[in-house]
């Protein structure tokens, strides 16, 4: 029987577009699809980003199948089941598309020479960024650490690749090879229930992923730079989930979008793919950000320690209208408006003073595009401790957030609606408004809606006075 080739899925569950795949499917051989849910190492999915792997997995299952070949399960640690995997079916060589991820990293290394000194063939491909991350480099040949530089230095690179087509089939192995069933994952909710907010507003997989594009296209590119602010509107892509989880490429998504007609929605869309890129890079290089702050001077930053300041936040129910809209919309379904994910992180670690690492660690919980590189670099450009961040003087007011960026309320009315009868003039700043209006509007402050955890005004000097100190040493 001729020697199968391993096609090993990881954070690019699609069929088109996917190098390594298209690789087995060009060498003639037989094709094992397989993928190794490992939950052994650091920073394991959350339980979001659980939910939406299993039914992406469902997704990819029934892909493979209509090209002729079942979707292979495993679980336990990658190293071990993938030699499991080869041995069991005597595979001549596994292919994977590349994770940017430190402890993945170190781990692709060494199964590589493993395989390569049992004489089994290994090739890896990048299938997830559109710059590999030693390709983009400072005219000094370091790293990036500001974004607008790393943004004009890939605008000036020859243009990414084009995307891959999808094989039309895939030759099956014809060994029975064992499977887990994904039910036995536990990777959804059982009670309480709290991902059907989850299924109302998502769909995952490769075809809902091709579909969002062009819903985007079609409904928001054009004023894609007037609505990207505006948390009331469907104004972004909403693309990030099915970015995270490999069901559409960056590859794809760029030259889908360069095509499109060229305009300030197009230009500022296309950024935003670089934003992604760019934290991605920051996390290959800088591989602490995660766990440490990348700024030395902030290891001794004294963070407060309030487990009740975080649980309001994390619910909701600080207080201030735009934060509370976030967070519930998060809790509900899996994802956040972009300026609102500001808002509220900036928020934690500025009006509460608790640390990037208590917000990183509820995102990656409870997002369904959790992502490690993403994840990390936006909570420390927040914090003020990343590369390229936000200046420590810079707290946002979430009341103007709010006026600003809601100025109809649609936003919050939808998300805490207990507030959704009094008039815009209030909605933002309840404890501000006239009694009456509270009682026609049927809200008791501190009853059916908190009053604020903390006051802007006392909370902004006290975050000042802790980085100026941090700052002085």
């Amino acid at each position: 029987m001729e020697r199968p080739l391993i096609a090993w899925f990881r954070r690019d569950l699609r069929l088109a577009d996917n190098p390594a795949l298209h690789a087995a499917a060009a060498s003639g051989r037989p094709i094992v699809p397989l993928y190794i849910l490992d939950d052994t190492g650091p920073w394991s999915y959350g339980g979001a980003s659980r939910w939406w792997l299993h039914e992406s997995l469902k997704a990819l299952q029934a892909d493979l199948t209509a090209l002729g070949t079942p979707l292979i399960l495993r679980r336990g640690r990658a190293d071990k089941v993938l030699a499991e995997v080869v041995a069991e079916t005597k595979a001549a060589g596994v292919v994977w598309n590349r994770v940017y991820e430190p402890a993945a990293v170190a781990r692709d290394k060494s199964i590589k020479s493993d395989l390569k000194k049992a004489d089994v063939s290994a090739e890896s491909f990048n299938g997830a960024l559109l710059f590999e991350p030693w390709d983009l480099k400072t005219q000094s040949g370091t790293p990036f650490k500001v974004f607008t530089p790393f943004c004009r230095t890939a605008l000036k690179m020859p243009s990414p690749r084009e995307p891959l087509p999808a094989p039309k089939s895939l030759r099956r192995f014809e060994s029975k090879i064992a499977s887990d069933a994904l039910a036995s994952w536990n990777l959804q909710p059982s009670k309480p229930d709290w991902a059907k907010g989850l299924r109302e507003h998502w769909t995952p997989g490769e075809t809902a992923a091709a579909a969002r594009l062009d819903e985007f296209r079609d409904d928001a590119v054009a004023a894609y730079i007037k609505d990207r602010d505006l948390p009331g509107e469907t104004g972004t892509s909403r693309l990030s989930p099915y970015l995270a989880f490999g069901e559409i490429s960056p590859h794809q998504v760029w030259h889908r979008a360069a095509r499109w007609e060229p305009g300030g929605g197009v230009t500022g869309f296309l950024r935003q793919i670089l934003w992604r890129e760019f934290s991605a890079h920051l996390l290959y290089h800088f591989p602490q950000i995660p766990d440490q702050p990348l700024r030395d001077d902030f290891a001794e930053f004294p963070w407060r320690h309030d487990g009740e300041g975080l649980r309001l936040w994390q619910r909701g129910l600080t207080g201030y209208p735009i934060v509370d809209a976030g967070m519930r919309e998060l809790w509900h379904t899996g994802w956040m408006h972009n300026r609102v994910r500001m808002v509220a992180a900036s928020f934690l670690v500025k009006h509460l003073l608790l640390s990037w690492r208590e917000g990183e660690d509820w995102f990656w919980d409870t997002l369904v595009d959790a992502d490690l590189a993403n994840n990390a670099a936006n909570w420390q450009w927040v914090a003020g401790c990343g590369t390229d961040a936000a200046p420590y003087f810079r707290v946002f007011n979430p009341v103007l957030q709010g006026e600003k960026f809601d100025s109809d309320g649609a936003y919050v009315r939808r998300w805490v609606p207990e507030l959704g009868a009094l008039p815009d003039l209030w909605l933002h700043k309840p404890w501000e408004a006239p009694e009456a209006e509270l009682q026609a509007a049927g809200v008791v402050l501190g009853k059916t809606y908190p009053l604020p955890v903390v006051d802007h005004k006392a909370a902004r000097t006290r975050a000042l006075v802790a980085f100026a100190q941090m700052r002085s040493g």
